[in-house]
């Protein structure tokens, strides 16, 4: 990750506990985590500030996962988003592949499943 990438990472769940939840573990790896309860509070962030990557739940009122993936790849091809869920992903997973979807995070997650990712799409490294 260059010096100049920001550290910021968009959080977006309907679930504050899991939003922050998911916050508090970016800080052990010293990233920020902006939350947004839903896709279209998300959309509005991403206008207005820079991010290094989103994390979205699938299932949300208003806009799901997928139409948030869909929107942000849409307009920030380059942006990595992941895709949080509690379910089984089946065919689904096919879906959010063809959205391009920069990886899965299954519920309940671990601290090691987060650094594992940031490293694999950030190059983060302790």
């Amino acid at each position: 990750m260059s010096k100049n990438a920001t550290k910021k990472i968009l959080i977006v769940d309907d679930n504050p506990n899991m939003s922050v939840l998911l916050s508090d573990i970016l800080e052990i790896f010293e990233f920020e985590g902006n939350r947004a309860s839903d896709g279209h509070e998300a959309l509005d962030k991403l206008k207005t500030d820079d991010y290094a990557m989103v994390f979205t739940d699938l299932r949300m009122p208003k806009m799901d996962g997928i139409d948030l993936l869909k929107a942000i790849k849409n307009e920030y091809p380059n942006l990595p988003v992941v895709v949080i869920t509690g379910y089984s992903l089946g065919e689904t997973q096919n879906i959010l592949l063809s959205q391009k979807a920069d990886g899965f995070l299954n519920k309940p997650f671990k601290v090691d499943d987060i650094e594992n990712l940031l490293q694999r799409l950030l190059g983060f490294t302790k």
